[in-house]
């Protein structure tokens, strides 16, 4: 087994779930990522732990939801599982990135809407989302299967402490802020209060890679525009050029060059997905391309997301309203040039490069 499969194993179930002897998890993964699994089945042997495999089959997915009548009720067999759990370890990986892609979206909303209690109980769990490099994937970016295992391993296998410790000087700006303001080019300029909200680190506990901090918008503060410039990979389609207007926290007019119907069926989900739960900043600098894979694509260098529906119970301070939903959807905003973040009326990033960083300009 390629040793990197095993380290990555290794960072996953020691630093990310931290599983403890006794420990029951649930490790959720598509047939391609085997390697994955076993290499986490050995750990899991090592610590004492108790795992179950699910299988999680996007062909198998897409019969069921394409024979379904769109009538959903929440699975409590399924639900039961999580209750049970102490840990969840899923794995993403395709073997057709667009399996999914003529389910209609509809019912995709109607599915997450009657998933959402279970959703709620493994976020309640330690939890972590990884990537293992298939090659349908590795397609998709634009790349060699050789390249894209060396994109995945250098963004994944890394010293996760000492990325902590480089965000955590973003943390102490942004934690006590009052007003946030996004401002890139000539097609995005929005603020929103983070007012009593808590900013986290993100090095690789919950989501690996990590390399993000992020946070929670008060949900009636957003105001202004916001072009995502990059695009959005959703339910098995591209949305491209996402545009997003807020008055009073919620969306009043959105548009996209492409899949439109794709976003509108988002926002129309249910009311919180007409408001951001989610504002975050990208740090890690060894995810360097854009590669239609969110769970890499948001960390990206050089960017900042925002992300329409559910907030994060975490990043919601106990004074302030969470924002629920039963969709979470980040869109990604590239800072690299014409940009600057404001905090509390203070440039803290410039084209890139915080404050805290050589090369920084005010």
């Amino acid at each position: 087994m390629d040793p990197r499969i095993r380290e990555h194993a290794e960072i996953v179930v020691d630093h990310s779930v931290d599983l403890q002897p006794g420990d029951d998890v649930v490790v959720r993964a598509p047939p391609v990522a085997e390697d994955l699994v076993v290499a986490l089945h050995e750990l899991i042997g090592d610590v004492g732990a108790n795992p179950h495999a699910v299988m999680a089959s996007d062909r198998a997915g897409r019969a069921y939801l394409r024979a379904h009548d769109g009538d959903f009720e929440t699975p409590d067999h399924e639900l039961a599982l999580i209750e049970e759990s102490d840990a969840f370890i899923a794995i993403r990986a395709n073997d057709n990135v667009t399996e999914t892609s003529d389910v209609a979206p509809e019912t995709n909303a109607a599915r997450s809407q009657a998933h959402q209690p279970i959703l709620d109980e493994r976020l309640s769990k330690r939890w972590c989302l990884t990537q293992h490099p298939a090659p349908a994937n590795a397609q998709l970016a634009e790349l060699s299967t050789e390249a894209y295992e060396e994109f995945v391993y250098e963004a994944v296998n890394k010293d996760w402490d000492a990325v902590r410790q480089h965000q955590a000087q973003m943390v102490e700006i942004m934690d006590p802020a009052d007003e946030v303001r996004i401002v890139s080019g000539d097609t995005t300029d929005v603020t929103m209060s983070v007012a009593g909200n808590p900013t986290l680190n993100d090095y690789g506990e919950h989501n690996m890679p990590g390399g993000e901090v992020f946070t929670a918008p008060v949900p009636d503060s957003v105001e202004g525009e916001v072009l995502f410039d990059k695009p959005l990979y959703h339910q098995g389609r591209e949305v491209l050029d996402v545009y997003l207007a807020f008055e009073d926290g919620e969306v009043v007019d959105h548009a996209a060059e492409k899949n439109e119907d794709v976003l509108t069926e988002v926002l129309n989900t249910d009311d919180g997905a007409r408001r951001l739960g989610e504002l975050g900043i990208g740090m890690n600098r060894d995810i360097d391309r854009f590669t239609y894979n969110m769970l890499f694509d948001e960390k990206m260098g050089d960017t900042v997301h925002m992300a329409v529906g559910r907030a994060y119970e975490a990043t919601v301070g106990e004074d302030n309203e969470q924002n629920q939903s039963a969709v979470h959807v980040d869109m990604i905003v590239d800072m690299s040039e014409d940009s600057y973040i404001e905090v509390d009326g203070e440039v803290v990033q410039r084209d890139g490069t915080f404050r805290f960083e050589d090369g920084f300009e005010e």
